[in-house]
């Protein structure tokens, strides 16, 4: 007997259990992850149980009285489940929990579908259910990413090399620091600021909150020179990635070699035992515009296209999933 409840704090044992079983979950699915923006979002998780056992979760947020989204405060979202369930199983969860909304008068889920390399084994029966419900794709983004130890991996472009070897001469040092303040405070916000009018979505204390609970996931790295910092990136990594969450230099540290000489060090060093390397997305206005410098520089180390997927679900038509079924 499968049944569907709304997450609350009573639940935060199932939710774990779920996300530590989980074949296509991280640690941005934790609640010591997704509750730091709590006042920004209504929490519309779901949790899915079988026979009264934890089986599947939905990270997800309220939009309005007829919608709710495939969490918005994360990267990605995704429906969680297990390793070890069997894709008759993960179908049955997924029509059961659109059930349970339009059971309850919610008519739309927005679904951010889990790109296919933070997943540590195949979840595309997921991708089977979307079908099977005609869920509608209304956004696509691509992550450049390096697929680590490939046996045909991309050259890194001999500008990259050049730079590298630049910076090296220079005397420029990578090294890895638990001090986010002075990245944000003297490269991350006055960038952002002043070439796109922007924060960064975390704030310092957030980060530092986040960091908090949820070491040793996010990582902190910056290239110094002479004592001073010239680039720097935070990394959140997962089981099978590393991810840059943010990327970022000064206008000195970009000429000197030295942010190059930063990812250079820690995609062939520091990350190069993960399956993935993902330095994010390039796109800009919800898919439809490519930042196209952005993508010159992340390809030239090598990265190459892997798509984030965005769904538009009916929710009616979740018994189109058991109909599916010989």
């Amino acid at each position: 007997m499968l049944k569907v409840e709304r997450y609350t704090k009573e639940h935060l044992e199932d939710w774990n259990k779920v996300l530590s079983e989980a074949k296509n979950g991280t640690f941005l699915h934790a609640r010591s992850f997704m509750e730091y923006h709590k006042d920004r979002f209504e929490d519309a998780s779901l949790i899915v149980y079988d026979k009264n056992k934890p089986v599947a979760i939905f990270p997800a947020n309220k939009v309005d009285e007829k919608t709710i989204a495939s969490h918005s405060g994360l990267t990605y979202g995704g429906f969680v489940v297990p390793l070890n369930t069997y894709s008759k199983a993960v179908l049955q969860y997924i029509s059961r929990m659109l059930e349970y909304c339009f059971e309850n008068k919610i008519e739309r889920v927005l679904f951010k579908q889990m790109p296919s390399f933070y997943c540590s084994k195949s979840q595309d029966e997921i991708d089977y259910g979307l079908f099977l419900t005609q869920a509608k794709l209304y956004r696509v983004d691509i992550a450049s990413v390096i697929k680590q130890g490939a046996s045909q991996k991309a050259k890194i472009q001999e500008r990259r090399l050049r730079s590298v070897k630049k910076a090296r001469k220079l005397g420029v040092s990578v090294v890895e620091t638990t001090d986010f303040g002075v990245f944000w405070n003297e490269i991350l916000i006055p960038n952002l600021s002043e070439r796109f009018g922007v924060n960064p979505v975390h704030s310092l204390d957030e980060i530092q909150q986040l960091y908090k609970d949820n070491n040793p996931h996010i990582r902190q790295f910056v290239a110094l020179l002479d004592g001073q910092i010239m680039a720097g990136t935070t990394i959140f990594e997962t089981q099978t990635t590393a991810h840059a969450q943010y990327i970022s230099a000064s206008n000195e540290g970009r000429a000197n070699g030295s942010l190059d000489l930063l990812f250079f060090e820690i995609i062939n060093e520091t990350f190069k035992h993960k399956d993935y390397f993902d330095f994010g997305i390039v796109n800009e206005q919800n898919g439809c515009k490519v930042n196209e410098g952005l993508l010159d520089w992340k390809e030239g180390f090598g990265a190459r296209a892997y798509a984030h997927r965005f769904y538009e679900i009916n929710t009616a038509n979740f018994k189109m999933i058991e109909q599916a079924f010989l």
